[in-house]
This record gives structure tokens, C-alpha cells and sequence, in this order.
């Protein structure tokens, strides 16, 4: 860890995505101009180059010394990589950014404005938006069992019924809290760490955030939303989740493996059941709806009913890592 202490962190996990990263970072640096700052880079053992490529960038690009880079010797997924940035070095806050990520002008200040105005705050996240400014859904609630039976039926009437469990949130214009944040930018105040500890690293990827959020909650620490504050989500990073979703494609193993974990952590064993028991009612609902209309299909893929049972037994099991079903 650095000697000195920082007023602010910036951890960026790099995985095989250089031209986003540089991209991303071209973005960041204007915006640290006044502020104590450090940016702690980790390349997640991508193996394909990405390393030299940010490094040379770096070299010609940070004057002032800002840019820390990490090279890992193995892919540990988000949790991983954050966490060996975050342990990097010693700041006041750390703001987790995706590769992938554009920041707009003004958007790291108004954030740590906003967590230094109320010391019950942990967390706090921008508006997420495509390049267009359109805004993202990046504000949740948590996950429990009747939101996963809203999610597998994708029936409006089934999400009016239960409206209130509804995980997404629509986008706010003032100030919010929330239960969750997407973790593609978030800022946290370094005594969040100090209370709940690291992100889990049992999670590869997803869930994490979910997770993290529920700890620092259950402790007392609130999540805020800030709105004024912007940073563009490209959604072109790692994960293949997002894309093979769209497509009903296979999801990736360990997306299962951390629903598995956060919903076992959260609820214990009967509760990870209930959560599978509903999401098949809702597949039911949604598969039953397909026969009578034409222009309706079911967005779960052919395997999901199965896996969403990964890990079941085991719920705490170590991930396997990247992609196996064997």
C-alpha cells in the first residue's frame, strides 16, 4: 500500500479491454486536475497485450504521476481486481469505474460534494447514460424471491401486481436513496471498508454489488443517488451477461454461481429455494402466455430453469472460473 494518503482512489480493473480503458481514463484525468487523487489501474491478467498498451499510454499521457498500474498473475473477477486496487492505496474515498466508462465534466466533484454533505452516507453513485444522454437504469432494490418471479414472467400484470418489488428503479431527476447501486461508477467513503470489509471475492462477477450494498445497510450506512453527476456506461466490457441475455443465449457460469451465493447469504437456505421455486412459477406464467399469443416469448434461455440450481447444494462453493458447466 502507498504511504501517502489520498483524498481520492480510482480503481480501474482492466480485462482484456484496452481501447476502453485508455478511452475511459482520457476521460478521468481532466477531472482530477484539483483534486488529490490517485488512479490504481489493475490488469486482470488479461493476457492479450492490454497491459503494454495502457502502460504506453500512461507513459505519455500522465504527467503528474496519477496513474499506478497493477499487472495480476490471475483473474479474480470484479471482487478481485477491486479489491487489489482498493488495498493499493490509502485515500479517503475510492470510486470503483468501469473500463468501460466515460466521465463528464464535473461528475467526481459533485460526487464527493455530495458524500461530504451527510456523514450517514457510504455510497454514492452518478446518473448512468448512454452517449446520447439517455439515462440507465443503475438504482435498485434488493433481489428476494417475488422479484424473481416478476423477472421470469416479463408479464405486465404480473409487475403491476407486485409493482413494489419491482428491482429496477426508473431514473430520478433529485436526489435518492436506494438499496443497491450499479457498482460501473460508485464512490465509497473509506469507512464503508472500516465496517463491512471488502467486496466479497466468492462472487466472479455480479451480485457483488447487491451484496456489498446489503452490508453496508445492514450497518447503517445509507446509498444516494445524485443525479447531477453523470458518467456514460458504454456497457462494452468483460462480460458477455448483458448481450447473451438479449439474445436468450446460455448464461455464463458464474452469474448462477453468485445468484446462488447472494441469495443463500441473504436468506439462508430456504430462502434460496423459494427464489428458484419462483423464478420457475414466473417462467411458467411466461411460457403458458406464449401459447396464446403469437408476438409473446419467453426472454429465459432453454437452460435457465436448470441453471439456476448451480451450486444449490453447495451454495458458498468457490466459483469456477471463467466459463465451465461441466
Amino acid at each position: 500500500m502507498s504511504e501517502n494518503i489520498y483524498k481520492l482512489s480510482v480503481v480501474i480493473v482492466n480485462y482484456k479491454t484496452p481501447l476502453l480503458t485508455i478511452d475511459c481514463l482520457a476521460s478521468l484525468l481532466p477531472e482530477l486536475e484539483h483534486i488529490n487523487a490517485k488512479v490504481v489501474i489493475v490488469d486482470n491478467a488479461s493476457n492479450d497485450g492490454s497491459y503494454e498498451k495502457i502502460h504506453q499510454w500512461v507513459k505519455l499521457h500522465d504527467n503528474f504521476g496519477r496513474i499506478d498500474m497493477i499487472r495480476s498473475s490471475d483473474n479474480t473477477g470484479f471482487s478481485g481486481g477491486n479489491n487489489l486496487g482498493i488495498n493499493h492505496v490509502e485515500a479517503e474515498y475510492y470510486l470503483l469505474l468501469n473500463s468501460d466508462t466515460l466521465v463528464r465534466k464535473g461528475a467526481i466533484r459533485i460526487l464527493l460534494e455530495s458524500a461530504n454533505k451527510d456523514k450517514s452516507v457510504g455510497l454514492v453513485g452518478p446518473r448512468l447514460e448512454w452517449p446520447d444522454s439517455t439515462p440507465q437504469e443503475s438504482c435498485f432494490k434488493f433481489h428476494t424471491a417475488i422479484s424473481e418471479l416478476i423477472i421470469s414472467a416479463t408479464t405486465s400484470m404480473v409487475t403491476k401486481l407486485l409493482q413494489s418489488f419491482v428491482v429496477a428503479q426508473a431514473p430520478q431527476k433529485e436526489l435518492e436513496y436506494y438499496d443497491w447501486e450499479s457498482f460501473a461508477c460508485i464512490l465509497i467513503k473509506k469507512e464503508v471498508f472500516k465496517s463491512v470489509g471488502l467486496l466479497d471475492e466468492g462472487y466472479f462477477m455480479y451480485y457483488e454489488d447487491v451484496d456489498f450494498c446489503f452490508r453496508a445497510k445492514e450497518v447503517g450506512w445509507k446509498i444516494l443517488n445524485v443525479p447531477d453527476s453523470r458518467v456514460v456506461h458504454l456497457r462494452g466490457g468483460s462480460s458477455p451477461v448483458k448481450s447473451q441475455s438479449r439474445l436468450k443465449k446460455r448464461l455464463p457460469r458464474y452469474y448462477y454461481e453468485s445468484r446462488t451465493r447472494y441469495f443463500y447469504k441473504r436468506f439462508g437456505f430456504f430462502g434460496l429455494m423459494m427464489a428458484n421455486i419462483f423464478w420457475n412459477l414466473g417462467n411458467s406464467i411466461a411460457i403458458l402466455r406464449s401459447f396464446f399469443s403469437s408476438s409473446f416469448h419467453t426472454k429465459a434461455s432453454a437452460y435457465q430453469w436448470r441453471d439456476i440450481w448451480i451450486n444449490f447444494l453447495d451454495p458458498l462453493k468457490p466459483y469456477v472460473h471463467p466459463n465451465s458447466y461441466d
